[in-house]
């Protein structure tokens, strides 16, 4: 499993599932054109560009372009890497039919073009750079349930409370929460600010 420093943005949750089976590193979904319309999910991808980069891995048919450039308007460009898989022409076996321009997208890709494109763009693999992030313990899910912010009463409530104060976006289940926690705070900040503990 190769390890990233940025975190990748993707157009869906099967592009996701691929990603992850080759990279180790924070992967999030675009919802497809669904973030024309999320201000709250476009400025945790700022938020995330800032803390640590952001590579932009979207489709190569239209669909996938429009989404790039909708984000490389939204987001500072000097935060930014841009990974694009080549036009590759068949059908994802989930599906009954090609797509529209009957190109594969990202969750088509084979591992090796994936980690290609990845290293083409720039993205800083830390196993290999002998960087390493700064130690710190990772939040885990025992801890969100200690919190009471998962698993128990009225946890749903206490999580979007919580969205509010660190102001992420109020759709981010129990799990998506934990992994932006861990990226953009840390177990012992969050202790500092009442949140953990």
């Amino acid at each position: 499993m190769l390890r990233i420093r940025e975190a990748i943005v993707v157009e869906g949750r099967y592009d996701k599932n691929a990603l992850s089976q080759v990279v180790d590193a924070v992967i999030l979904e675009t919802s497809g054109f669904g973030i024309f319309r999320n201000e709250e999910k476009l400025a945790l991808f700022r938020r995330l560009a800032e803390k640590q980069g952001l590579i932009i891995l979207t489709d190569s048919d239209g669909a996938g372009f429009l989404i790039r450039n909708h984000l490389k308007g939204a987001i500072d460009p000097a935060l930014v890497k841009h990974a694009y898989i080549p036009d590759r022409y068949g059908k994802e076996r989930r599906k009954r039919r090609p797509g529209k321009e009957g190109k594969l997208g990202v969750e088509g890709m084979p591992p090796e073009i994936l980690e290609r494109v990845l290293r083409q763009a720039g993205a800083t693999f830390l196993d290999e750079t002998g960087a390493e992030p700064e130690p710190r313990r990772k939040i885990t899910k025992g801890d969100l349930y200690a919190a009471g912010l998962s698993g128990g009463p009225d946890a749903g409530e206490k999580r979007k409370a919580l969205l509010r104060r660190l102001d992420l976006p109020e759709h981010l289940t129990a799990n998506g929460l934990l992994e932006v926690l861990n990226v953009l705070y840390g177990y012992d900040e969050l202790v500092r600010m009442g949140i953990l503990g």
